[in-house]
């Protein structure tokens, strides 16, 4: 009895499952749930639980950073000691929060997105939190603000973390940028490097639209990093793939 009714579960997943772009990466739903209530929720900070929740309510949703990630997030820029912060993709602010929360009271942090509307949405759980001195929002497409801060050699190596979770197809774009203003030993995170699990789907596997249109650019942008000589790099299935990029020269 005992093994059929394991069989049904393990048969239940697998639909669950079936289509690529499901949000969590782990194949056990309650795993990951049990990482969040016995891990993550209990130490998330109040401030990120109400912009999180505020944010499930937005119908792009799915765009924010997961509890998982904004945790480790905050635990990566402690260690590291991060005071000079850049973020490329904004949404509701979720891990904007969770960086400026992260950082020490004169931290900075350089937020781009273009739409200024998601971002003011989570701007007052933000004020709230006694953060927003830390952040400096510019509106519009992150590249021509990127290639003016690369034309001035007094940028160059001036910032201790970038984090990029924006538009997939211009991430070789960004990184082609950013490893002028990430100092050595400093760190850029790119999210989504795993891309619902379409990184190892064959090509004719169910997959919604969007998953399917940046997963040649993930691929690509995969590839370029795993060859990068002036990078350390660490995979890690945390959120929906997280690539940890340390520039060592």
């Amino acid at each position: 009895m005992a093994s059929t009714t394991v069989a049904q579960e393990d048969q239940n997943q697998a639909g669950r499952h079936q289509e690529v772009g499901h949000k969590s990466l782990l194949q056990s739903d309650a795993l990951y749930q049990y990482i969040l209530e016995t891990s993550v929720y209990p130490r998330e900070p109040e401030p990120m639980k109400e912009l999180r929740e505020l944010t499930a309510k937005h119908p792009w949703n799915i765009m924010t950073t997961s509890a998982d990630e904004g945790q480790f997030l905050t635990m990566l820029l402690k260690l590291i000691n991060a005071k000079k912060t850049m973020e490329i993709g904004v949404y509701t602010g979720y891990s904007l929060l969770a960086t400026a929360l992260a950082l020490p009271e004169d931290g900075q942090i350089l937020a781009m997105d273009i739409n200024r509307e998601n971002y003011e949405l989570g701007l007052p759980v933000i004020e709230k939190a006694g953060v927003a001195h830390k952040i400096e929002f510019k509106e519009g497409p992150a590249l021509p603000i990127l290639d003016q801060m690369v034309a001035d050699k007094k940028n160059h190596g001036s910032y201790d973390f970038i984090f990029v979770d924006a538009d997939k197809d211009n991430y070789i774009n960004y990184h082609k940028r950013l490893i002028d203003l990430i100092k050595v030993g400093g760190v850029i995170g790119y999210d989504n490097t795993l891309w619902n699990g379409s990184v190892v789907a064959p090509p004719d596997a169910p997959m919604r639209k969007y998953v399917r249109y940046y997963r040649d650019f993930v691929l690509e942008l995969n590839k370029a990093l795993a060859a990068d000589p002036r990078i350390e790099i660490c995979m890690l299935p945390v959120g929906d793939g997280i690539t940890i990029c340390r520039r060592i020269n």
